[in-house]
């Protein structure tokens, strides 16, 4: 199943002028960053290693002047940002869920264009978004711009800006519906009352902690678990 997706047009890499356009863009970011903000970053994750570590700091500062909402003069990074497509190349990145197990994969269009075209794609991309939800896609970008691992289910959890080490897909690819089971909610029952999620909470917590029969061995892990349910709940 795919959940997000963006298409980055650019020019070939032996192009005289570099040049960068936004195709089409499946973005889910609320509550952020969501599997948007995650695809995003993980494409900042795969493509800024191959960047000149010199243009960094200003790949860095773009991300802040997007999150503010400032108009970005052109070029940037060498690159001009355009709504025309023509004569441009496609590229697609894309995060799936696969329908047996429930892990997410990325897919990234590694060969057409040049690594700071892609990163410049994500970060643009965001510009399309409600300014509420931009800070927390674009902490997910700087966090892949940052990230030295491999491209895999640690970064997911990474840029997902959650702790828990062990988050299942399902937090990212269906943040509600996995909190509100977190929690013990019925699905079918709608988002509850900020009161009911709050009793649920303070009840998922005393049952987590091992003075009360949660597994010593578990119990970080749930309480991570279930304090980041009712943040997403609280929020949504």
């Amino acid at each position: 199943m795919l959940l997000a997706e963006i298409e980055v047009f650019h020019s070939r890499p032996i192009a005289p002028t570099r040049r960068v356009a936004l195709g089409n863009m499946l973005l889910p970011c609320d509550p952020g960053p969501g599997v948007g903000g995650v695809l995003l970053g993980a494409v900042a994750a795969r493509f800024t290693p191959e960047l000149d570590p010199d243009l960094i700091p200003d790949l860095v500062s773009l991300t802040h002047e997007v999150e503010a909402g400032r108009r970005i003069p052109q070029p940037r990074l060498r690159h001009r940002l355009q709504q025309d497509r023509i004569g441009l190349t496609r590229s697609a990145h894309r995060l799936f869920r696969h329908d047996e197990d429930g892990e997410l994969s990325l897919s990234f269009a590694e060969e057409r264009g040049l690594p700071g075209q892609m990163v410049l794609g994500a970060i643009y991309a965001v510009q399309s978004l409600p300014l509420h939800l931009r800070g927390a896609v674009l902490s997910s970008i700087r966090r892949g711009i940052s990230w030295n691992g491999d491209i895999g289910p640690a970064l997911l959890v990474y840029l997902s800006g959650r702790g828990s080490g062990s988050l299942q897909a399902d937090a990212l690819a269906d943040p509600v519906g996995w909190a509100l089971r977190t929690l013990g909610f019925d699905l079918e029952a709608g988002t509850p009352e900020r009161s009911a999620i709050q009793r649920s909470f303070r009840q998922s917590l005393i049952e987590a902690h091992p003075d009360h029969g949660g597994a010593d061995d578990e119990a970080a892990q749930r309480i991570a678990d279930i304090t980041e349910a009712r943040r997403i709940l609280l929020a949504s």
